[in-house]
């Protein structure tokens, strides 16, 4: 038990007071009490150490420390240096225990786990020089035994008197008379064990004085005072040891001691294992239960029954919503306490930065003293006629007052040094278990997200098979569809703090960073559901991927300085550019392959000013119908509506070969979301029309745009065999889906975090990434397409199949893995191949059409 008498400063007004207490420390809160004498029941208050800090300053005098609470400031004095520090280490030491017994283990398991806790913090910072090493205790001020020792007089009586607490003083004045006179023995000692064992009922006699004077503490804190009071006694009248004995019992109760707390460290490690077994448990059961639900719903008989399953799945979802809340408002909490620890740790080290310049100030006077003795001793003859022994005498007394000031300043440092090393274990413990919740908060937005979707899901079946449904049902269904899609699926958690889990979740917005709409605003009915489903699909790996695969992957991208071509960055910018880096990056690909023209750009514009190019029509009726789903570019007087115009016009004069060419718009957008410098946004166009995509793909007969989707029909039979088959089967003709997907890199075909994606990879190795992602997507529905035996049905479903498109980190590895190998090689051959074919056979339908044309000739009007 921690107790035993301190000094307390009293301020009252001007007047500054010293008074005796008697200090007790409270385990389970964490508390430290403190009464007028060792007898008094009822403390006169108390200070919270599991926010305080500790601090001493040798020059407020010998034994005075202080404890800093966010509220207020405790100033306290021992009767000497090493009951201080025992006091320090000793606060120190169960602060870190109840933190840490607070955050990861239950209450009942504080006492069990103390020794382990204390061991492993000061087994860290005990071979250390610079932290302070384990105090003995001084028995005689600290402890039960102290409690048998009488108060610390002050000069007057009523100088130790507390005039706050006037009321609690009667209480305690009343109660030591009357126990007392009860409990008093032969020996006059009211600390009497024997007198106390035989008459127990003294203790119920106490409490009814205790009730009958009015006392207002709990029965908690009395039953632990009335605990230590027993002791006390024994220690007083029962306890007959000797030092001598103690010393010789103490090294096997080391022994037994160590091999308890290895004992408690298994027993924690086992506990920790069960949990872990009951957590899956608990898994299995929702999988279980789940599947359950799912057979229960696929096996009703009746759409009644259907609905009720429905009904059900929607109760589940509002209470994760309502854990999600709680979650949110713990971690408001974490995050309030964070700061608070935050500004203390940043006082503490201004503080010790003083110090140290103190410290170092003294040392620089101690040096040159010494300096000046040396010199002075260094001639014998001179001393002795200019010092005399009594100037000696002063001198070295100074000598022996700095070296007494060094050492408290020495024990003084490292005392501070172990008051930041905890603070500094208890700082990163709260940040580790905020992260904690925050992953726990992700993970239920993730599950939250995943219920809403197949409850999306379901109402769409449920929507397909309407028609055969009563008027009252199917009337329910459409209610049921329209309240759903009025949904919001806005991230509602705020941004998380600034170690690195900032991403994990984002500001409330129904736009994207880049202002693409997370729920695009179809006008078909079921696409609006489709579109939901899809983003809440995303929304959901995205949350469940966050701390596995984007967090190290953003950690590898931060360490990139400088960039250059290698295979480990093109693994990278396959993996995805986060969106602080993007713009870098893309800057950086396009400059490598397109050096960009002093004041070109400026020429260009002055051009299409004074002279109004052919394709200014076409490129005005084209600017409204650019990303029609981007908030940028979704009416006449969006933001980046004038920078795509000036864009457009600047490329059509810079290659008048092509000139404009529609889905030109759609590239130059893109590149203006990410780039949003126009001038960046002209050469990132250039880069992709006359470097990247092969010579004539936007010409006026599209030509080579034609002998790739030739090409791609070829890897789609050696890649894809069996779905190939299944659209000649039914005469489908793929490229009237993939033709557009070619011709502007998937804008407008894929979601925006998808697309900007399989943009990085598009920018830096070139158009055989349109390839891989175009057989990827056809693989990833491969099996729904399979499904389907009617040509219409399949057009009708290869219309808004990449709308299905949930897992972007699937995709990416069949695009990259599963489709390998895929040479450059292999695409050069194939479209020289197809392009000589088109080529003959345009001539042979151009020499039909002269033929034709001679022959209508020849027979006349």
């Amino acid at each position: 038990t921690l107790c035993g008498y301190l000094n307390k400063l009293g301020i009252k007004g001007p007047i500054k007071t010293w008074k005796s207490r008697w200090f007790f420390y409270d385990e389970n809160k964490c508390h430290l009490l403190y009464y007028r004498t060792a007898q008094d029941i009822n403390p006169l208050g108390s200070i919270d150490l599991s926010s305080a800090s500790f601090d001493c300053k040798m020059e407020n005098g010998e034994g005075v420390f202080e404890i800093r609470t966010p509220s207020r400031a405790f100033t306290l004095k021992a009767i000497s240096k090493q009951a201080m520090m025992y006091w320090l280490q000793q606060l120190q030491m169960r602060r870190w225990e109840f933190c840490n017994t607070q955050s990861r283990f239950p209450w009942n398991s504080v006492l069990l786990t103390c020794l382990c806790v204390l061991f492993c913090f000061y087994i860290d910072v005990v071979d250390n020089e610079d932290f302070l090493p384990l105090v003995k205790t001084p028995t005689e001020a600290v402890g039960l035994k102290a409690a048998s020792l009488p108060a610390p007089q002050t000069s007057t009586a009523l100088q130790n008197i507390s005039l706050k607490h006037p009321w609690t003083e009667i209480q305690n004045t009343v109660y030591n008379i009357c126990g007392s006179k009860q409990l008093w023995g032969s020996n006059g000692n009211v600390f009497n064990f024997n007198e106390f064992q035989e008459h127990s009922e003294n203790l119920a006699e106490e409490q009814e004085v205790e009730a009958e004077a009015g006392c207002a503490g709990d029965y908690g804190r009395m039953e632990s005072r009335l605990n230590w009071i027993r002791k006390a006694r024994w220690m007083n009248s029962g306890f007959t040891g000797s030092p001598e004995e103690l010393s010789r019992e103490r090294n096997p109760m080391d022994k037994v001691s160590v091999l308890q707390q290895q004992i408690l460290t298994l027993t924690e490690e086992v506990k920790s294992q069960k949990e872990l077994v009951k957590l899956l448990h608990k898994a299995l059961e929702a999988a279980q239960q789940e599947k359950r639900v799912s057979s229960m719903y696929l096996t009703a008989a009746e759409d009644k029954d259907r609905l009720e399953l429905v009904r059900h799945k929607v109760r589940q979802i509002a209470d994760l919503t309502s854990r999600l809340e709680a979650l949110e408002q713990e971690k408001k909490e974490l995050e309030q306490i964070l700061t608070l620890r935050d500004s203390h740790i940043q006082e503490l080290k201004e503080h010790v930065q003083l110090l140290m310049e103190k410290n170092h100030a003294k040392q620089e006077v101690i040096m040159a003293l010494t300096e000046q003795m040396a010199r002075e001793l260094s001639d014998p003859l001179q001393e002795a006629k200019t010092i005399t022994a009594e100037t000696l005498y002063k001198q070295q007394e100074e000598i022996d007052h700095l070296k007494d000031d060094i050492d408290a300043y020495k024990t003084q440092n490292q005392f501070l040094n172990s008051e930041i090393h905890q603070v500094t274990r208890l700082w990163t413990s709260v940040a580790e278990n905020e992260k904690a919740l925050l992953m726990k908060c992700a993970c239920l937005q993730a599950r939250n997200c995943q219920m809403e979707s197949k409850y999306l899901t379901v109402l769409r079946k449920l929507q397909e098979a309407v028609p055969g449904l009563p008027n009252s049902y199917a009337e329910l269904v459409k209610n049921l569809i329209q309240e759903a899609l009025q949904w919001d699926v806005k991230d509602e958690t705020e941004e998380a703090l600034s170690f690195e889990l900032n991403t994990a979740f984002c500001p409330s917005s129904e736009y994207d960073e880049y202002g693409f709409m997370t729920v695009p605003d179809y006008e078909i009915e079921d696409w609006k559901l489709l579109a939901k489903i899809q983003a809440l699909e995303i929304k959901s790996n995205k949350l469940r991927s966050q701390e596995m695969v984007e967090k190290p992957l953003r950690d590898r991208w931060n360490s990139i300085g400088e960039l250059n071509p290698s295979a480990e960055l093109k693994s990278l910018i396959r993996s995805g550019i986060p969106v602080e880096h993007r713009q870098r990056v893309w800057r950086w690909m396009v400059s490598r392959h397109c050096s960009p023209l002093p004041d070109h750009y400026q020429r260009l514009l002055q051009q299409s000013r004074s002279t109004e190019h052919p394709a200014c029509r076409q490129i005005e009726l084209d600017l409204p119908r650019t990303l029609t789903n981007n908030k940028y570019f979704s009416s006449p007087t969006s933001q980046l509506i004038p920078k795509l115009r000036r864009v457009l016009l600047a490329f059509s004069w810079h290659n008048p070969a092509i000139g404009y060419c529609q889905g030109l718009n759609r590239l130059a957008a893109v590149a203006l979301l990410v780039l949003e410098d126009e001038e960046s946004a002209f050469w990132c166009l250039v880069h992709i029309v006359e470097n990247l995509m092969p010579a004539d793909y936007y010409s006026n007969t599209l030509i080579t745009s034609q002998v790739d989707q030739r090409v791609f029909k070829d890897f789609l039979s050696e890649k894809l065999p069996r779905l190939m088959a299944h659209f000649e089967q039914y005469r489908i003709d793929v490229s009237l889906i993939t033709f557009n997907w070619f011709l502007v890199a998937f804008v407008d075909s894929l979601v925006s975090d998808i697309l900007l994606r399989v943009w990085d990879a598009f920018l830096y190795e070139g158009t055989k990434v349109i390839f891989r992602y175009a057989l990827a997507i056809f693989k990833y529905n491969e099996d729904e397409i399979l499904r389907i035996h009617d040509s219409v049905e399949i057009y009708q479903y290869l219309r808004f199949f990449t709308r299905m498109i949930m897992d972007g980190r699937k995709l990416m590895n069949i695009a990259f893995n599963d489709l390998n190998p895929f040479p450059m090689k292999l695409l050069r051959n194939r479209r020289s191949m197809h392009r000589e074919e088109m080529e003959a056979e345009l001539c042979e339908l151009e020499q039909i059409k002269a033929a034709y044309v001679k022959e209508r000739a020849e027979q006349g009007p």
